[in-house]
């Protein structure tokens, strides 16, 4: 039974806070859609997701009013369809991507995820077209979002396909800067993530299932500032707190869609997952411990704590967590990360500091149009770096502005917000990316 002052303090969050639930997101399972035509697996794919996911939509608004709790968005994630296209050219993978995309208008989810490939050990036929597609297809498409897996501790780092992801980066930028906002690579990629651009259906999730992610920087924040003058322990425990009631709250939606679609549960990804609205920001949570800006020395300390304290809050509350989990730093989705890059308080290099400690990577960061593509995957090398060595997800959402200089914004709109370019290292990585091959895995990976 919940009593009156929760219930209370419940509402307070949702209309004071910014407190969300920022995604329901349906896993499809394609596997039985399997078919070397590209025509029928086309056929396949969009049937398979119309038929599970019809009543997606509604159900998030029913739950939405029958409990006043925001569900900013719904969202279908499939099968990474690398593993479908082993057959298929690239004009065949394409027609994939713009079948994902009449599927996802027709139902009326905001995102659906899943255009993605596994490379961390090697390419197949399937990895490679699709990789090749990637530029194409995001242009040719409005809600379908990319990922590739470059890398993870048990394989090590594929520098071949990281020194092809920073020319697809540079391609779809020239194609369609807003493309480079629906792709991203990873390391240590989880099968259950609900948020995008990552999101798919992982291989050994069920056929269909329901997960959900939280948000609620801004109730973090809140706390932290009424608990006033107290040391980091007794703010650490607020956050434990505050996380515990969030991710309680996602868990109640997530088993009531559950029911209610006759779909399993999955998980609860707790992470928080801030917006350009004024408030519900992580980098304003940092800035509540008392640091004078966002990204000055202190901040990976601040941001370390937050990331543990949130997880450890979450994992009380639900049996069933999962996704990323913690905390993220999206430059240009988070209010306060937007205003500290802005005067220059927080650089390319700050932020990289602080995917060491966070949930993800360096996500939704605006850098020059003429950045070269070995630079970009020069980039993305140190971020997989960081993420193998450290048994952890990281990820690379970058933006490379055509046409845009250091000083300039880029805007996207909604909740992908806007960006000020910021300054990238210009000096070339390119022979080091040049030489291929693949950065072994780390001693720590041999654990059976």
């Amino acid at each position: 039974m919940f009593e009156a002052k929760d219930i209370i303090e419940t509402i307070s969050m949702i209309r004071e806070e910014c407190l969300d639930i920022r995604t329901i997101t349906m896993g499809i399972s394609l596997y039985d859609c399997q078919c070397d035509n590209a025509d029928r697996l086309a056929t396949r794919i969009y049937d398979r997701i119309m038929s599970r996911a019809r009543d997606l939509v509604k159900t998030g608004e029913e739950i939405e009013k029958k409990y006043g709790i925001p569900i900013i968005n719904k969202r279908v994630s499939v099968t990474p369809i690398a593993l479908m296209a082993g057959g298929l050219d690239v004009d065949g993978a394409v027609k994939l991507a713009r079948t994902l995309d009449r599927a996802a208008h027709e139902l009326g989810i905001n995102f659906i995820g899943g255009y993605s490939a596994l490379v961390q050990k090697g390419f197949t036929n399937g990895s490679r077209t699709l990789i090749s597609s990637i530029p194409q297809a995001l242009a040719e498409t409005e809600r379908v979002c990319s990922s590739v897996n470059v890398a993870s501790t048990k394989a090590g780092i594929n520098m071949d396909a990281v020194a092809e992801m920073g020319r697809v980066i540079r391609e779809t930028a020239e194609r369609q800067s807003i493309g480079c906002a629906k792709l991203v690579v990873f390391a240590n990629v989880p099968e259950d993530n609900p948020f995008m651009a990552g999101a798919f259906h992982g291989i050994g999730e069920p056929e269909t299932v329901i997960n959900v992610g939280v948000s609620g920087p801004g109730v973090v924040a809140s706390a932290i500032r009424r608990k006033g003058a107290c040391d980091l322990t007794e703010v650490a425990e607020t956050i434990k707190r505050t996380a515990f009631k969030i991710t309680r709250v996602g868990q109640l939606v997530a088993r009531e869609a559950s029911e209610r679609l006759g779909v399993p549960f999955g998980i609860v990804d707790l992470s928080l997952a801030p917006t350009p609205a004024v408030g519900d920001s992580v980098a304003y949570i940092l800035e509540s411990m008392g640091l004078e800006k966002c990204g000055c020395h202190g901040t990976t300390a601040a941001l370390a704590m937050l990331n543990d304290a949130v997880k450890k809050g979450g994992v009380m509350a639900s049996s069933h967590v999962g996704g990323l989990s913690g905390a993220f730093i999206p430059v240009s989705e988070d209010a306060g990360m937007i205003e500290a890059a802005r005067c220059g308080a927080l650089s390319l290099e700050k932020l990289e500091a602080m995917t060491a400690v966070c949930s993800v990577g360096l996500d939704m960061i605006a850098i020059p149009g003429d950045t070269p593509a070995e630079v970009i995957s020069g980039i993305i090398a140190d971020e997989m770096a960081i993420g193998v060595v450290n048994s952890k997800t990281t990820a690379v959402r970058l933006i490379p502005a055509i046409g845009c200089k250091v000083g300039d914004a880029i805007s996207f709109g909604g909740l992908l917000g806007e960006a000020p370019v910021i300054p990238v290292n210009t000096c070339s990585p390119a022979g080091f990316i040049g030489r291929g091959g693949r950065i072994p895995a780390p001693i720590q990976s041999l654990k059976n």
